[in-house]
């Protein structure tokens, strides 16, 4: 079965320049204890990730990149690899939404992305997850069949213990500051998560459907976090808006660490 270990992710989106960045990991580093039972992985810009990597203690918090390109090396202006993060980063975030709906990433993109980053030492967390209007029209299952198929396409059975796996509904990810969370239903989320260990399952068999790790991302918030880490399967969080609040996700860091004490006690 999947580990009891919860992996925490913060995704800091396009916020905190190199000094901010700098302070709020201080802040951070202050504040939040080191858990056995938890991994924190911190995905700043691509900016300031560098300096990061210099002031982190990769015993408190891992790091990873928000996006690279699938290419090691070559005349791609303004384009940075996963060869180049190599050593740098721990984690990569690879088909995100805002990748997919904003910047038109397509299934080609992301598993030659996924594929880069296994061959480049850099675990890729990638993230599925459906539209309102999917959502509406019951689609669900279809496009998580579909972004897993793709997205995974390049990778053996060998490799897939490198993968992580984030739901992430695009119709529940907040805006931003100010604007109203929402919350998924525990059903929405179940069902999303069979669908994507079905889909693991059919393609690589049944204790790697165990075995992976799935994280649940959309509008976490302090409030929210125990009823999502109490449902079965659900092996961590991707938090975006939150993570940019110390008090905040430290409280986020302390619930998950109890949330795993308590499974490891059942």
């Amino acid at each position: 079965m999947a580990s009891d270990k919860k992996l925490i992710i913060a995704n800091w989106k396009m916020n905190l320049d190199m000094h901010e960045a700098s302070l709020y990991l201080h802040k951070l580093s202050k504040m939040v204890k080191v858990h056995r039972d938890i991994e924190v992985v911190l995905a700043p810009t691509s900016l300031t990730l560098q300096s990061l990597s210099l002031q982190v203690n990769l015993k408190q918090f891992k790091l990873a990149a928000q996006n690279f390109y699938w290419r090691d090396s070559g005349p791609y202006t303004g384009e940075i690899s996963a060869t180049q993060l190599r050593g740098i980063v721990q984690y990569a975030l690879v088909g995100h939404s805002e990748r997919r709906h904003v910047f038109n990433e397509n299934d080609k993109d992301i598993r030659n992305k996924v594929a880069a980053a296994i061959r480049n030492n850099i675990r890729p967390i990638l993230c599925v997850g459906e539209t309102a209007w999917e959502h509406a029209n019951n689609e669900t299952r279809d496009v998580i069949h579909d972004q897993l198929a793709g997205g995974l396409a390049n990778i053996t059975s060998e490799e897939l213990d490198k993968i992580v796996i984030a739901y992430e509904p695009v119709w529940a990810i907040s805006a931003g500051q100010g604007s109203t969370p929402v919350n998924v239903l525990p059903d929405d989320v179940q069902m999303a998560f069979q669908a994507v260990r079905s889909q693991i399952k059919h393609l690589y068999g049944e204790k790697a459907s165990d075995s992976i790790q799935v994280l649940y991302g959309g509008s976490v918030t302090g409030d929210s976090v125990a009823d999502y880490l109490a449902l079965p399967g659900v092996n961590g969080l991707l938090v975006g808006w939150a993570s940019l609040n110390a008090n905040t996700f430290n409280e986020i860091l302390e619930i998950a660490h109890k949330s795993a004490s308590a499974k490891k006690k059942d």
